[in-house]
């Protein structure tokens, strides 16, 4: 679990790194209502869609699995965010 705390961390120290690959209208979607987390904040938690990164349970209770970023929107480019996650993640 320390993995995601540091890579949750990482995430807020970026975010305006990756604000810019995140697609566009953005600020439009991401206003805290209706299941999304504020564009001016960054939160995660467990199992919970109103945050901006997404821990499953199963990850919480087996100590490793995967995390869902929720920001991007439709209209990002697939491999720019990918790119920058790998980047943060794992380089």
């Amino acid at each position: 679990m320390y993995f995601i705390y540091f890579i949750s961390y990482l995430f807020l120290s970026l975010f305006l790194k990756y604000f810019f690959v995140y697609g566009e209208g953005n600020d439009k979607r991401l206003t805290g209502h209706h299941e999304t987390a504020s564009i001016n904040d960054f939160t995660w938690g467990y199992a919970d869609r109103g945050e901006s990164v997404r821990v499953g349970h199963e990850t919480k209770n087996s100590g490793g699995g995967y995390m869902e970023d929720r920001r991007p929107a439709s209209s990002c480019d697939m491999y720019d965010v990918s790119g920058i996650i790998v980047e943060t993640t794992c380089l």
